[in-house]
């Protein structure tokens, strides 16, 4: 029966699925690229079969690839587990935290949670993906992602950490070049953006005198990318609505202006730290998940200064 040589093969593998290059492996693993190479080479030896694809500029996994790697990262991260537990102390935070956010939360609120805990916890490595796609947690070695959705999956759980809606804006430039929307039916005369792979983003929520009315948007720009959209709003290209915590900065300092708040409604959302059951009893997961819950559960994007609201700048 072929057998894995030994830990570093299955690593330079790994790493080199992971950063596309044996080159960029071979950097991070203090490795030289030949060396690297025979690595993963040794390891194909051993498996009798082709696990990377090779070309000048990249390595891709093959079909057997794909299947071996998320095997390998689950193995490397038991092994890392065992080492954690045996010989050092459990109640001590310390070793590689595998961490997704997606790119709005991640991005306007829920870096600023990072640099305290690492202050506090400096024996903790962090390996961060932000990125708006729904992860495998335990296919990808994930330890712990932010969704604003429950799981459906028995092996995660979830805690809360905040509630939060959307609001509706626009910058002042772009205000005094087409004027101010004073009700829905005004939007049909603007410039609305929207994500295009989003759900229902053409679908704005209003109470009128006759009313919940759903107003349906012809949007004038569609983009691919949250973060693209915010920046197409803070740079006067039209009108769009955003996660309340994702504009609070900029509607604080008034670079985007709030508008339709009286009217507009939206659905109280949930955002949540989603988690593999099994990676609680690690005490670097356990002590994220409580620090992301504490920081984020007073919405502080609401409180910036000590517990005193500041009000967001808006158009009545």
């Amino acid at each position: 029966m072929s057998r894995i040589g030994d830990r570093g093969e299955m690593e330079a593998f790994v790493r080199s699925v992971e950063l596309g290059s044996f080159s960029a492996a071979a950097r991070e693993l203090k490795l030289t690229p030949s060396a690297l190479s025979k690595l993963v080479t040794r390891l194909e030896r051993s498996l009798k079969v082709r696990l990377l694809t090779r070309s000048t500029r990249r390595v891709t996994p093959t079909p057997e690839g794909e299947l071996f790697v998320a095997r390998c990262r689950r193995i490397l991260a038991e092994m890392e587990d065992a080492e954690t537990e045996v010989g050092r102390s459990r109640d001590r935070p310390r070793g590689k935290l595998r961490m997704h956010m997606g790119v709005g939360f991640g991005i306007s609120q829920g870096w600023k949670a990072l640099p305290p805990f690492f202050e506090r916890y400096p024996e903790v490595e962090l390996d961060l993906i932000i990125e708006d796609r729904r992860l495998d947690l335990a296919r990808e070695n994930v330890d712990l992602s932010t969704w604003s959705f429950l799981p459906d999956d028995s092996a995660l759980l979830a805690r809360k950490m905040f509630d939060y809606q959307r609001v509706i804006c626009a910058s002042p430039e772009y205000l005094r070049r087409h004027g101010t929307p004073r009700t829905p039916d005004d939007l049909a005369r603007h410039r609305c953006m929207i994500v295009s792979n989003v759900p229902l983003q053409t679908q704005w929520m209003f109470e009128t005198s006759g009313g919940q009315r759903v107003f349906e948007l012809a949007p004038a720009i569609s983009v691919n990318s949250a973060d693209c959209k915010y920046r197409f709003t803070l740079a006067g290209m039209g009108i769009a609505q955003f996660s309340e915590y994702v504009v609070a900065d900029a509607l604080r300092d008034g670079r985007l202006v709030q508008l339709l708040p009286d009217c507009h409604r939206s659905e109280t959302l949930t955002q949540y730290v989603v988690y593999q059951r099994d990676r609680l009893r690690l005490p670097r997961v356990a002590a994220m998940i409580d620090h992301m819950v504490a920081t984020f559960q007073e919405r502080p994007w609401r409180y910036p200064e000590a517990g005193k609201r500041v009000p967001l700048r808006r158009v009545k």
